[in-house]
């Protein structure tokens, strides 16, 4: 992939936006190159690197528009995309809440890319591929994992002069090791901008502990127990609650934060005291782009400032409906926490259930965030501040929304990636009452 610079970016977007005879153009060109490495059975099953860059055409005519995209650029391709968008406009029915494009607009740059990452070679994603098997074969346990990085570009251009331009690297890993006999497994995951933040030597060093010590599970009766949630068993709830806090469906009454009567329950307390959530694009930890997919311009602001919400997401018609100031829509998600590690919040808890994982989340009803899922990967019952053994996972039914009003304390917040809402998120380890596990279940 050839990684453009914003000179070229800008030259080949503006060439496009001239081709076309539309009211208005916007032009989106974007690549990235993709590695990565799987491993399963303690062996590498395979790895690859993808290319690719690809350039998007968006045209209207008033309100019809048309879309169309190609991923080669000499003049005649270009030609060839503009007409096709063209045309597509032409035969598309009227948007009555499609938006004229923005004028320009001011990004200021995140710090999305490191060179480090772009950088990564085969033999890289091979010695970590290696860094998390030998342990294993070694411990009699067995490994199946996945690392994938990518380093890339996305720019775009309008007719009205607007122009944005931004560089991102992107780092996962996520390693299962189970034990021989398949009776215990253990998971974890790491994500960075920055390749240099992460260690699968001491990554996978977590999963081994997980599936050493979730041999051997006991059955406990389903119930409300006092849960301590790891940072990824709580980011897959909270990211779930986060659709949500779309503005038109509170207004519109199908949403958690709707009103009886209508309207939101912007400005109201909805969630603990201790719950503070903010947006971010220009974390340092976890950064977001500087553009929302309408391409407004985003900033630092709380999502949730003390149990209060403060933030819905509008889009650019449901704003001009109902009379909002424009706001970008949310990049990240950074969660206010303590000081305190998860093995510190299992010293201070009496009784209680480690979560490690949660897993296949689905919704159940929307109106109020009840989300059913499972356990999984290691799962343990404490007692007097320590571990006293692995217990059987559970199926629980729990909303979100609840979960945040019954917090005990919060951990130290930890990076976790995107999963069901791509959001990168900060997410502390939570000590919380009243979980409630509505039944048992066989899987590891």
């Amino acid at each position: 992939m050839k990684m453009f610079s914003e000179a070229e970016a800008r030259a080949l977007l503006e060439k496009v936006i001239k081709l076309s005879v539309a009211d208005e153009v916007n032009a989106t060109l974007g690549g990235n190159t993709a590695g990565n490495v799987r491993f399963a059975l303690n062996n590498v099953s395979t790895s690859g690197i993808v290319e690719n860059t690809q350039l998007g055409v968006q045209v209207a005519f008033g309100k019809r528009t048309g879309v169309a995209t190609i991923n080669q650029f000499d003049d005649a391709s270009l030609e060839r995309v503009v007409r096709a968008a063209e045309a597509l406009a032409k035969l598309a029915p009227e948007n009555d809440e499609a938006m004229p494009e923005l004028g320009p607009q001011k990004y200021a740059v995140a710090p999305t890319y490191a060179q480090a990452t772009a950088d990564i070679t085969p033999e890289y994603r091979a010695q970590v591929a290696a860094d998390s098997i030998t342990p294993c074969k070694s411990d009699g346990l067995v490994a199946a994992g996945f690392l994938s990085d990518s380093a890339g570009f996305q720019a775009f251009a309008n007719s009205k002069g607007n122009f944005g331009y931004q560089k991102v690297t992107d780092v996962n890993y996520t390693c299962t090791v189970r034990t021989d006999d398949g009776k215990g497994s253990g998971w974890t995951s790491r994500n960075v901008e920055d390749v240099r933040q992460f260690d699968a030597k001491s990554q996978v060093q977590v999963a081994i502990a997980k599936a050493k010590g979730s041999r051997d599970a006991k059955a406990l009766e389903p119930g409300k127990y006092t849960v301590i949630l790891e940072p990824a068993a709580a980011a897959g709830l909270i990211s779930f609650m986060m659709f949500g806090f779309d503005a038109r469906q509170a207004d519109e009454g199908r949403s958690f934060l709707s009103k009886k009567g209508g309207g939101n329950k912007l400005g109201e307390q909805v969630f603990d005291p201790k719950v503070t959530i903010i947006a971010d694009p220009f974390s340092t930890q976890a950064p977001a782009f500087p553009w929302d997919n309408e391409n407004v311009p985003r900033t630092r602001h709380p999502i949730i400032e003390n149990g209060v919400v403060k933030h819905l997401e509008y889009s650019r018609y449901w704003a001009q409906k109902q009379g909002k100031p424009m706001v970008a829509g949310v990049g990240n998600l950074l969660m206010a926490g303590g000081t305190k590690s998860t093995a510190e919040l299992i010293k201070g808890t009496q009784k209680g259930i480690l979560v490690t994982r949660t897993w296949y989340i689905r919704l159940v009803d929307p109106q109020t965030v009840l989300l059913t899922g499972l356990t999984r990967d290691g799962t343990f019952y404490i007692e007097n501040g320590e571990i006293k053994y692995a217990i059987k996972n559970f199926r629980f039914n729990e909303s979100p929304v609840i979960m945040l009003n019954n917090i005990e304390e919060l951990g130290k917040p930890e990076r976790i990636a995107g999963d069901e809402s791509n959001y990168t998120m900060m997410i502390p380890p939570m000590k919380l009452r009243d979980f409630t596990f509505t039944s048992l279940s066989d899987a590891v």
